[in-house]
């Protein structure tokens, strides 16, 4: 009696003929390339439909390749874990390289000797590239990832960045500018700013934001310099906001989660939110809904800058050229009640 064969698996021609396309564009899809929403919609039901499953095994072999990459973010553990806008990167970085079977290793680094283990496992061959995440000026990971000409792209820019390695972000000066000019529009003239990450491009270049939409009602007494991105620094922030000025009648605060703490610290001090203080908050994170009153704030697309900064790594791996090494993502103006 013969035995039973085994089913036949699925291949690129299965999911080309049922999803009606050319298996070129099956291939960008699951290579991490770009298709139309509405090919990429046909292919992934397809891919149920036919039970394609890759074989990952014999593509790494072929390609000596460990189908992984590294997401490096360089944060407090404490704040990898509650920044709603770092998760929402992650999530979008993860779901481009699922998509293209590639795996996501996440990778934290908040000390020198976590820098040390870090780039001991870059460059031991268990990525493919990196996606490195709140870099500094001068940050070592900088130069580690330029030693080892991994395949990487950087969300956000800091300023020593090699020329050679490309990123994605935000234009966050003239998101500021934007913003703090709304709030200027609302009849407030003694306008602060908690400033936080001021070693980092996206910290820098608010502050720049925000002092070119003052000019003249520019006070450099109204700027609180706090580390984080984080509710404790809004809370300390608008307490020392208002110990230099308790007349101040408007906060911009460099992230929904420190416009979250500023609140607070207001509600403290008796003052209300928006009629005596109007405060706007910036990244449209899930803090700037959760506050009482919400948020007015920069929408800034985290999700979509993680897809990115993956297919960008994507690209390298096979070989594409990188026309555009910067690219810069819209950020609209999200008004709510706080000022």
């Amino acid at each position: 009696m013969a035995r039973p064969q085994p089913p036949k698996r699925a291949t690129v021609h299965d999911i080309a003929a049922a999803a009606g396309v050319s298996r070129g564009t099956v291939s960008r899809v699951l290579n991490g390339g770009y298709v139309s929403a509405e090919a990429r919609a046909a292919i992934e039901a397809a891919i149920t439909e036919v039970g394609y499953v890759p074989n990952t095994a014999a593509r790494a072999l072929k390609m000596r390749r460990s189908e992984a990459v590294a997401f490096v973010a360089l944060e407090p553990h404490s704040l990898f874990l509650d920044d709603p806008n770092i998760g929402s990167i992650m999530l979008g970085a993860n779901a481009a390289l699922s998509l293209a079977d590639h795996q996501m290793v996440s990778l934290v680094v908040e000390s020198g000797r976590d820098m040390e283990r870090v780039a001991r496992y870059l460059s031991g061959g268990f990525v493919d590239g990196a996606i490195v995440v709140s870099a500094r000026a001068h940050d070592p990971i900088i130069q580690v990832i330029g030693d080892l000409r991994l395949p990487a792209a950087f969300v956000g820019h800091p300023p020593d960045l090699d020329g050679t390695i490309p990123y994605v972000g935000i234009d966050n000066a003239g998101s500021a500018r934007e913003l703090t000019t709304r709030l200027i529009q609302t009849g407030r003239r003694r306008i602060g700013m908690i400033a936080a990450a001021l070693d980092r491009d996206s910290g820098s270049d608010r502050l720049a934001g925000f002092r070119q939409a003052l000019g003249p009602l520019f006070d450099p007494d109204l700027v609180a310099d706090v580390p984080h991105y984080d509710y404790g620094s809004g809370v300390k922030g608008m307490r020392l906001l208002l110990e230099r000025d308790p007349s101040i009648d408007g906060v911009f605060a460099a992230s929904d989660a420190i416009a979250a703490g500023a609140l607070e610290s207001l509600r403290e001090a008796g003052r209300s939110v928006p009629s005596e203080v109007g405060i706007v908050g910036f990244d449209d994170s899930t803090w700037a809904v959760r506050t009482q009153p919400q948020l007015s704030t920069v929408h800034q697309p985290a999700k979509e800058i993680g897809a990115v900064a993956a297919q960008l790594i994507l690209r390298q791996l096979r070989g594409e050229q990188i026309e555009t090494l910067g690219r810069l993502l819209p950020t609209p103006v999200i008004w709510r009640d706080s000022a």
